[in-house]
């Protein structure tokens, strides 16, 4: 089922110029209220290692998407930074990822499917 959904999400993703691993940076970013966090935090939220993250987050400013700067709280840390690049590109993709997951995901589902995939995926983080 994740295989099904995401090959059709990242191949819609692919035509606006995005990865999967670029879009969840860009929308997890999105999520704070300064577009920061630090590598740590975002590699943990993603379930990535910190190198991993860090190699793609390089190819991620290479493109002006996001920027590295120095974490105040942590001199051998970096802050993640969603740049006006980056936040327009998030904002274009958007409204196209949204309706992806809709075509793949949740719209082929019936309402009592979607609930009860709900009360199964509630029922397995809550052990986490």
């Amino acid at each position: 089922m994740v295989t099904a959904v995401q090959g059709g999400t990242a191949q819609d993703l692919a035509t606006l110029g995005l990865s999967e691993p670029d879009y969840e940076v860009l929308s997890t970013l999105s999520e704070r209220e300064d577009g920061t966090s630090t590598l740590h935090e975002q590699a943990t939220k993603m379930g990535w290692s910190r190198s991993r993250l860090s190699r793609h987050a390089s190819r991620m400013e290479a493109r002006g998407l996001i920027r590295r700067a120095p974490d105040p709280a942590d001199g051998r840390g970096c802050l993640l930074v969603l740049t006006p690049a980056g936040w327009d590109v998030l904002r274009d993709a958007a409204p196209s990822h949204v309706a992806s997951v809709r075509r793949h995901f949740v719209d082929r589902l019936t309402s009592d499917e979607l609930a009860a995939l709900g009360r199964i995926a509630q029922k397995l983080s809550a052990g986490r």
